[in-house]
């Protein structure tokens, strides 16, 4: 797929497969690092509930929501530690480009784990402050939330993209114009 350049940016500079790979994993442990800390964050906040005097009040449901979700938060947490984890012990062996094909899928399993930590904390939340049929409504919402700006935007721009820039295309700042100031849609 080519790239697309805003107004005024210069063309990226050529680059070989090895300066592709560094660069690829370089902007994959940026993102990382992004939901790293967010997950940590959610990781340390579940740990706490049951120092907190209401957490002898759950209901068996919401006492096995919250281990779900600490053990899926913790799973996440290695996830998204494991590709520094790889690189270390492959770290100058020339197995960069298997690296970051992994360290990609990782990330991906993270995002969908991370999803699933995020609704169910608001699902115990709710259930816990309001009832258990607030808590799923907001299941599903935070859910179909997730699910559209995690999967459906991202997807859905790729596909525009796509449709506007068939393979053959000479860079869309030459033939394109308008798409090289990164706007989609008609």
């Amino acid at each position: 797929m080519p790239t697309v350049i805003p107004p005024g940016d210069s063309p990226p500079p050529p680059e070989n497969e090895a300066e592709r790979t560094n660069r690829n994993f370089d902007e994959l442990l940026q993102e990382l690092r992004v939901m790293q800390t967010g997950v940590q964050l959610l990781t340390g906040f579940l740990l706490t509930l049951p120092f907190q005097a209401r957490f002898a009040d759950l209901d068996a449901y919401q006492r096995v929501l919250y281990l779900v979700l600490v053990a899926l938060a913790v799973l996440t947490t290695g996830i998204l530690i494991a590709p520094v984890s790889i690189h270390r012990a492959l770290f100058r062996r020339g197995y960069k480009r298997p690296l970051v094909l992994v360290s990609d899928r990782l990330a991906r399993l993270a995002l969908v784990l991370l999803a699933l930590v995020v609704t169910g904390t608001a699902m115990l939340a709710f259930d816990v402050v309001v009832s258990r049929a607030a808590g799923i409504a907001i299941g599903v919402v935070a859910a179909a939330a997730l699910l559209g700006l995690w999967l459906v935007v991202p997807w859905s721009i790729a596909h525009r993209i796509h449709l506007r820039h068939r393979p053959d295309d000479p860079e869309p700042s030459a033939q394109h114009p308008g798409d090289a100031a990164g706007r989609i849609g008609p």
